[in-house]
């Protein structure tokens, strides 16, 4: 069940948990989506901060979803949650990378926005 692929000459190991058949040495498919959705915007969301000069202490940027029931099993619904430590951060500046984000440049919300219901949520800790 595990299979090996070669993204832009970095190797990642997919595979199906012991329950699925497999040995559980990899992520499953489904879930590099994810990754790869909060990797898309999480990279276009530091970038336009830097660009507005933002100053942020960390960012993460936390996925949940849920899957349908049905086969094919997809997520049918998505919340990403950008999480900002700093201080005094500008709520503004910070909604307008996250909405740009979300509207223009991310490539993998867009596709993924066609089958599933996305939804964003900020979340502004201080530092």
């Amino acid at each position: 069940m595990a299979f090996e692929a070669d993204v832009n000459d970095h190797k990642i190991v997919l595979d199906a948990g012991i329950s699925g058949g497999g040995q559980d040495l990899g992520p499953r498919p489904k879930a590099l989506l994810l990754a790869g959705l909060g990797g898309c915007t999480g990279m276009d969301v530091v970038s336009l901060l830097k660009k507005m000069h933002v100053s942020i202490d960390s960012f993460d940027v936390k996925i949940e979803a849920e899957m349908t029931e049905d086969h094919p099993k997809i997520y049918h619904s998505i919340v990403v949650y950008y999480i900002f430590k700093g201080k005094d951060l500008p709520l503004e500046k910070i909604e307008k990378a996250v909405n740009l984000s979300q509207e223009k440049y991310c490539g993998v919300s867009a596709m993924l926005g066609k089958s599933s219901k996305i939804e964003y949520k900020i979340v502004l800790e201080e530092a």
